[in-house]
């Protein structure tokens, strides 16, 4: 090729470099649309690599945040175990040392917080945080009580003092954090597990008054607010586990203010609940266990609150297990009460016997406490006036259908038909005793109307509580006196054992034989004779069981009624 040909040379015309995108190059040709909406299709392609690219970029970062919080909670979790792990460390190793650092930690934060309340009475969030502190160190002295045997450690280091102390302090949250650290101090099974410590314990405690510390925090505790109805519940709790441990200090426990305030929280115009229920109880064990307490009882006017209470069973069942409970036991009140004439009198003036007569009318659930009540306010020395006021009130209508045919025991019923039959038999031979005049012809004439009929049902349950004594009988002849039992020892468990298996209540049921036919008409006893005829029975063997009856007149009364019980049950004997 010459020089001319390559000046003239031009290069052939071909395509431009496509742009990134695909085959969206633009061609020259194109017109000005076709070129705007290739370049509209280019920057939507753009748009789309930019949106995948920041989806891709979120998801990564996703991804690390979830890494990140995995290992940080790993990590957490790590923490929580070491912390736990030891907790239960040092709460294996609790020693003297420890226990000392924490009292002293306990002392500070009392003070502090006694401390700022008087800098700031007026300013509460300026001391809320040393009272929270405070609470924190009681929750801490939990420890203690796994440890009876450094109870004289706490002691000598004067915590009871303290702790005491904090019984009457003006926030009720700290007072309650004392009397559930203390419920669990005084827990019996934890004390039986350390003499020396609990008895260390116990002095302290009622050197330093507990129970009249208590009683205060009592009263000022409200009970629609939960946290302080559980410290009363609490406290009553504090209260059983003393009783039980020191049952000889039951008399101070109670005139320290307890039994007083027992009986206004019985009175008190609150919906029933289980503070009412353990309120019950714990007065039943006071009256259980002390005459003077059941003395105070009636002088604190006992009686007409118990009964004011039981008069809302008269004709309405308890609505729950647990109330049906609560009747019981202050059924149970009324009976440990009525041991001292001062609170039968009471009883009487009270109206009591009228209340115990509509129950057993109702035939409700009461019944069976009513009748047991009964019967204890008209047997023994002091029952006369009772016995004559209860024919009064015509309770010869309701007692004897209860004689003739003894209800069936239910679930609902928790009385035996024995001990049914056992105080129905006891009242009718408590009146028989001691009733005169126009109350006792009345009486007489309930054995002879009706053909008789309850001379014949009073045979009926001769024979059965007879054979039931026979048969004790012969179990007890087999029976081996222990090594270490003196002889009178011996024969005295032989008697309990079968005045428990029925023999009283023969002894109650052949009482009444002999007062019927000896002080009855002459047809009495001649119809007793007859039956005992027929089946087989005799005179002599109702002679023998009051023998033995009269021989083993307990301590039931003052010497003298327990001589002249005994002569008058010989004088009925020898008339029979």
């Amino acid at each position: 090729m010459d020089i001319g040909e390559l000046l003239s040379y031009k290069p052939p015309i071909t395509s431009k470099r496509p742009l990134s995108g695909g085959n969206l190059g633009i061609d020259e040709n194109e017109t000005e649309y076709e070129r705007k909406k290739k370049i509209r299709k280019l920057e939507k392609l753009r748009e789309n690599e930019t949106a995948k690219l920041k989806e891709i970029k979120l998801n990564a970062e996703h991804q690390n945040e979830e890494s990140e919080k995995v290992e940080q909670d790993e990590k957490q979790n790590e923490m929580i175990q070491q912390i736990l792990d030891q907790d239960v460390t040092e709460g294996d190793v609790l020693d003297e040392f420890t226990l000392k650092r924490m009292i002293l930690l306990f002392e500070k934060k009392s003070l502090k917080n006694r401390e700022m309340r008087i800098k700031f009475i007026d300013l509460p969030e300026k001391f809320m945080d040393s009272e929270l502190e405070l609470h924190q160190a009681i929750q801490e002295l939990h420890a203690i009580a796994t440890v009876p045997d450094l109870y004289p450690v706490l002691v000598q280091l004067q915590a009871i003092p303290s702790l005491l102390d904090l019984l009457s302090h003006e926030n009720t949250d700290i007072a309650v954090a004392v009397v559930d650290l203390l419920q669990e101090l005084t827990d019996t099974d934890i004390m039986q597990e350390s003499d020396e410590g609990a008895n260390s314990l116990i002095d302290a405690l009622f050197k330093n008054e507990i129970c009249a510390l208590l009683v205060q925090n009592l009263e000022r505790l409200d009970e629609f607010v939960k946290e302080e109805s559980e410290g009363v519940h609490k406290t009553l709790g504090i209260f059983e586990n003393l009783i039980e441990f020191v049952p000889e200090k039951v008399e101070d426990i109670a005139k320290q203010g307890l039994l007083n305030w027992l009986l206004k929280r019985l009175k008190a115009k609150i919906p029933f609940e289980v503070n009412k229920l353990y309120a019950s109880e714990i007065l039943s064990i006071l009256l259980q266990q002390s005459p003077e307490n059941r003395i105070l009882f009636g002088e604190l006017d006992g009686i007409d609150v118990v009964l004011q209470q039981l008069a809302i069973f008269k004709r309405h069942d308890p609505g729950s297990a647990e109330e049906q409970e609560m009747m019981e036991n202050l059924f149970d009140c009324l009976c440990s009460s009525l041991v001292n004439k001062e609170n039968r009198d009471k009883f009487l003036k009270g109206e009591g016997l009228q209340l115990m007569n509509l129950m057993l009318r109702e035939k409700k659930l009461s019944r069976n406490g009513s009748l047991k009540v009964l019967n204890h306010s008209m047997s023994g020395q002091f029952g006369a006036e009772n016995c004559n006021k209860f024919i009064d009130i015509l309770g010869l209508r309701t007692i004897f259908p209860l004689f003739m045919k003894t209800p069936k025991k239910n679930k609902k019923r928790t009385i035996t038909v024995e001990e049914h039959e056992e105080h129905v038999l006891s009242i009718i031979s408590s009146m028989l005793r001691h009733c005169r005049g126009p109350q006792r012809q009345r009486l007489m004439n309930k054995f002879t109307e009706n053909d008789y009929e309850k001379v014949d049902r009073l045979l009926e349950l001769h024979f059965k509580y007879l054979t039931k004594v026979e048969l004790i009988d012969k179990e007890v002849e087999n029976m081996e006196k222990e090594s270490d039992m003196t002889d009178e020892e011996f024969e005295n468990e032989v008697y309990f054992r079968r005045l428990e298996e029925g023999l009283f209540t023969l002894q109650l049921i052949d009482y009444i034989i002999l007062e019927v036919c000896t002080n009855g008409p002459t047809s009495i006893k001649q119809r007793v004779t007859k039956i005992l005829n027929l089946r087989g029975g005799s005179l002599k063997t109702i002679r023998q069981i009051m023998r033995e009856y009269a021989g083993n007149l307990g301590e039931s009364g003052s010497t003298e009624w327990v001589i002249e019980e005994r002569e008058h049950v010989l004088q009925l004997i020898d008339k029979f």
